[in-house]
Order: C-alpha cells, then structure tokens, then sequence
C-alpha cells in the first residue's frame, strides 16, 4: 500500500544534502513511517547503500510479514537495542546523524559509549520534514480514517440519551468506530459537558449528558497507519442565546480561516484569520491555543498553524483547523475539521455538517 523504499530514498537524498551518509532512525513512528514495522524496541540504520531494521527475536514472524525484503538485524539475547546500535554503527563507521529529539542522553551514551572511528551528530526533522507532505496512498488512508470517525460520530449522536455519561459516550464513541473498520481511536476521545468544555482538553467524568444544556467532543479514528481528528458541539437542552452566539464566531472563525487556506500562505496568516474574527466579537484571550496542526500518523505533526508560524503551506500538507472559545464556569466551543493543501487550494476532507441547526439534538 505505502512505497516505503521511495520514502528511505527521499530520505537518503536529504541525508546527502545535510552531508550525512547515513542516520540512526529511533521514533518508533519514523520507523514505521520508513518500513512500514508496527512493533516496539526497534531502531532503523539508513545508509547510502544499505537499510537495516534492528529489533529482536519478538518480532522476526512481523518483521518477515510487514517488512519484506528488508535487512534486519536481530540482537542476541542479553544484548539491549542500544548495543545492537552500537555494533551496527561500528561495523560500517564513519559520520552517523541520529535523531537529537527522540534519542535520550542515556541511550546516547550507551551506543556511543566504545565506538571507534565513528562519530554520531545529532539532528531534528529530517524524517518529520518528509512526513509533512502525504503521497496519494497516505491522503488515501486519512480519508478511510476520517470516515470511520464520522460514521461513529453519527452513531454517537443517534443514541445520545440524558442518562448517558460522558465516559459512556466516548466508550460507545470507541466502540462504534472500531465496529465500521477503524484500528481503534486517535486519542482518548474528549467528551465534555457545559461548564467541562471549557477545558480543551478534557477528560470524560461520570457527569451526565442531561445534566448540561450542550456537549463538546473531540475524537478520531486510526485506519490503518494515519489518524483523524474532528471535534463538534451538540446542544443537548434549552439552547442558551450565548451558546448560539459564541458557535457562530468560531463558525466564522474557521470559515475564514478554511478558505485562505492554499500553496504560499503561511500558517501564522491562517492563525490571524481566525483569531481577528474572534478578537473582534471580544472573546480574544478565550481563545488561548494555535488555530491547528499537521496530521499524519502522529495526531500533532508538522505544520503548526499558529502565531509565529511562518512555516509556509505547500500541496500536499494536511491541517485541522480548529478555532474555539473558552469561558471558565460556563463552557466553550470548539469546531474541527481536516484540510488537504491541494495545488490550487484546499479540500476539506471532513464531511459532517458545521451548521448550528445540525448541532441541536433532539432527545
């Protein structure tokens, strides 16, 4: 499905422009990203001529299944993986980057620690740079990841009932897009109620649904490698004419933001779009994180769309935009959707309905 060997080639090419011949690969997600391997413990030694996948005797049956036809190296019992790194290194010597934000000190110790004729330099984003911009089959997976989390949001939202707890609903929220195909959720899902859905990070309580007026909740499915990442609100009583007011600036909000959005533009722009929108009907220090980010197979990733961002977007990249209102002892509002950067623009790959009249529950 994904064209692993493209990707360690586009990778080499960047180690050559760096002046490496080679780089020590250690976030598990970059070695999944470069192999396509799914267990833990294990490293990745890209060089000029070669590919080694360091792991142990756990996972030869997957490394056989997930990556085939790629050298492994398999370290012997007694021996841990910094070890392994270090007799690989050593075997083929010479300058070897290695990745500063995912490799401890220690670790670093441990593999450098004896090593003759070879000296390791640390970088940052080599790999991370590469996974910024999806391929077809990547856009491909997002999109399966996005349907999965929608078609649960739907079933969610079809069984809401004031009983139900806000732990209940993000375990029926679970349940729901395992049972249409997803590998299981992005993130613990936030379900948050009222005044909770202040915090944008909220975790689910034994609250009730019915004891509050609307609901917030932020989720994703993951199919297979990628992940989405939506967020709705839903009155679930007596609409309060605040709620209604503040769902409709972010509503703006993320319009505004949504449609500036193409190749060139940078991504502290888009943040401004969205937070002038806000500022403006007086709610500028309730909004009080970036307007969104990457999303790939991490859930944050690379870009940040975010004050002092100057990052500029290119065809290819996938953003969420997210805007929101935060009002503690009252609550917040908060909508998120999935962008595609295509060449002439965007293309927003989420499809569940933002109009407030599809925000209103009937019990």
């Amino acid at each position: 499905m994904f064209d692993f060997e493209t990707r360690r080639d586009r990778l080499r090419k960047r180690l050559r422009r760096e002046g490496f011949g080679s780089i020590l690969v250690t976030n598990p997600v970059n070695v999944t990203y470069l192999t396509g391997f799914t267990g833990e413990d294990s490293y990745l030694f890209v060089h000029d001529d070669d590919c080694i996948l360091l792991s142990d005797g756990r996972f030869e049956v997957q490394l056989k299944e997930e990556c085939r036809g790629l050298e492994t190296y398999i370290r012997p019992l007694g021996k841990n993986i910094q070890q392994a790194a270090q007799h690989v290194l050593q075997t083929h010597g010479g300058q070897v980057a290695f990745e500063a934000d995912s490799l401890s000190v220690a670790d670093w110790e441990s593999i450098s620690d004896g090593l003759r004729g070879v000296e390791l330099a640390g970088t940052r984003g080599l790999v991370e740079e590469l996974r910024q911009i999806k391929d077809r089959e990547e856009i491909a997976a997002l999109r399966l990841a996005i349907r999965h989390a929608e078609r649960g949001f739907e079933a969610l939202r079809a069984s809401l009932r004031p009983e139900m707890t806000e732990i209940e609903a993000a375990h029926f929220l679970e349940a729901a897009m395992r049972s249409f195909g997803a590998e299981g959720f992005s993130f613990p899902p936030i379900v948050a109620g009222g005044p909770r859905a202040a915090l944008p990070h909220a975790q689910p309580t034994r609250q009730s649904i019915g004891e509050t007026s609307f609901l917030l909740v932020d989720w994703g499915a993951r199919s297979p490698l990628y992940r989405s990442d939506l967020t709705r609100v839903l009155a679930t009583d007596r609409i309060p004419p605040k709620l209604k007011r503040i769902y409709g600036v972010v509503f703006e909000a993320q319009a505004r933001a949504i449609d500036a959005i193409r190749p060139g533009v940078t991504c502290d722009e888009i943040d401004a779009l969205a937070r002038k929108v806000i500022a403006k009907a007086g709610f500028g220090k309730q909004f009080n994180h970036g307007l969104g980010h990457g999303l790939g197979m991490d859930i944050h990733e690379a870009p940040r769309l975010a004050r002092q961002s100057a990052q500029i977007l290119r065809s290819g990249m996938v953003v969420t935009v997210e805007p929101g209102i935060y009002i503690p002892g009252w609550g917040g509002v908060r909508i998120e959707d999935d962008i595609l950067v295509t060449r002439s623009g965007h293309e927003v790959l989420t499809r569940l309905s933002r109009n407030w009249d599809d925000a209103v529950v009937d019990w």
